[in-house]
């Protein structure tokens, strides 16, 4: 988190967002929604706010929630100090909103963090279709680049997407995500966690990450389906939850897929005994031209602790990994393709070595600490000199 490293920089940093409930639309354990919650989470003062809470099935609903945060969140400003500056980190824009009401109300600057293309994403996953909401969606999306003293994107290709929609280029500055290395490391696999899920002498094939729309995860059991007997010792793992967890159970067990197992959503501090127990890790999501522009976040902690990675993602992401030599990047919604890639690395550990290494070090230049710093130098750019050493 780009907060605690601000923090540690000599900075104040305060963090609006809601009760935790995300991906499956329930409240966290150990939480329950109140007018108006704080607490300090690794240093960070969090203050939390009320929303509408929807079990993640719908857009109409999701949007909803959206929308109460936007309000509720926007109300909360009212009550916290004065900020130097407002950064709203947005894969849905209502959050945007909420920030630039907010740098209105305190006069400062406003930055737009864009972490996804939205609605874009939605148009693309057949969640909403083009139509009166998304044109005045899309309106209100152009009237926040405008409005924005600085635009953070997550990949190259938003840049050049926004710079083609008529943006200056000059306000928008690139920080891909990234990864803390010091908490993402090699390591061996926790046998505790392999006894637990009945993994011994299995070949692990995992899947972590949100279980969505966008990640196309009807693969995962096709490809599971032709290992049955193909590849017996193979043994696919899906860690995570989201709107297509519950589908894609009911139809593994009609399947007979007692090669798939379903772990759920695990705790981050957990994560990385997952990706240390992976022999191979997929990163897939749908094809689409969309897709080709994003960095899903996962494939930094993959490479970090030195997992073999299989993904269908082309675009920015093959960009990145295909010279690093850190992945095998197959055809996207090849079924075929992916089969015969994880039974190439099942036969080759040298390969698997091979990937292991190249990842590792290409992990090295996406370490947290110093994109956050890139970050806040852009951020720091936007104050009064006099205040650049002091509070953000």
């Amino acid at each position: 988190m780009h907060a605690k490293c601000w923090i540690k920089r000599g900075h104040d940093v305060q963090v609006v967002t809601s009760f935790p409930n995300f991906p499956d639309g329930k409240v966290f354990g150990g939480y329950r929604q109140s007018l108006f919650k704080r607490e300090t989470l690794d240093t960070v003062d969090v203050v939390r706010v009320p929303t509408l809470i929807f079990a993640n099935s719908g857009t109409l609903l999701r949007i909803l929630d959206f929308l109460s945060y936007m309000v509720t969140s926007s109300a909360a400003t009212l009550f916290v100090r004065r900020p130097d500056v407002v950064v709203a980190s947005s894969p849905q824009f209502f959050v945007a909103v909420a920030g630039w009401l907010a740098s209105r109300i305190h006069r400062r600057p406003f930055v737009f963090e864009i972490r996804d293309l939205w609605p874009d994403s939605i148009v693309a996953v057949g969640a909403m279709k083009e139509g009166f909401a998304i044109r005045l969606i899309r309106h209100l999306e152009q009237f926040l680049y405008r409005k924005a003293n600085l635009i953070v994107t997550v990949t190259s290709a938003f840049r050049d997407i926004l710079m083609a929609r008529g943006i200056d280029g000059e306000k928008i500055v690139v920080v891909t995500n990234g990864i803390d290395t010091q908490q993402f490391l090699p390591g061996p696999a926790s046998e505790d966690l392999r006894c637990k899920l009945a993994l011994q002498n299995k070949f692990v094939v995992s899947y972590i990450g949100t279980v969505g729309m966008a990640h196309g995860l009807q693969l995962i059991l096709d490809a599971a389906h032709e290992s049955l007997v193909r590849l017996p010792n193979v043994q696919f793992v899906i860690v995570g939850s989201g709107a297509e967890l519950n589908e894609l159970r009911a139809q593994a067990s009609r399947r007979g897929l007692n090669n798939v197992t379903f772990v759920g959503r695990v705790t981050h501090a957990e994560i990385v005994d997952y990706w240390r127990l992976s022999d191979v890790a997929l990163v897939l999501l749908k094809d689409t031209p969309l897709f080709r522009t994003v960095i899903p976040s996962k494939i930094f902690e993959a490479m970090a602790t030195g997992t073999p990675i299989i993904t269908n993602v082309h675009g920015e992401l093959q960009n990145i990994l295909e010279p690093l030599g850190a992945a095998e990047v197959i055809a996207p919604d090849n079924l075929a393709a992916l089969v015969d890639a994880i039974e190439r690395l099942l036969k080759d550990p040298a390969r698997r070595q091979q990937l292991s290494k190249a990842a590792i070090e290409g992990a090295k230049a996406y370490d947290r600490t110093a994109l956050a710093d890139k970050m806040l130098t852009s951020l720091q750019g936007l104050m009064p000199r006099d205040q650049r050493s002091g509070d953000a």
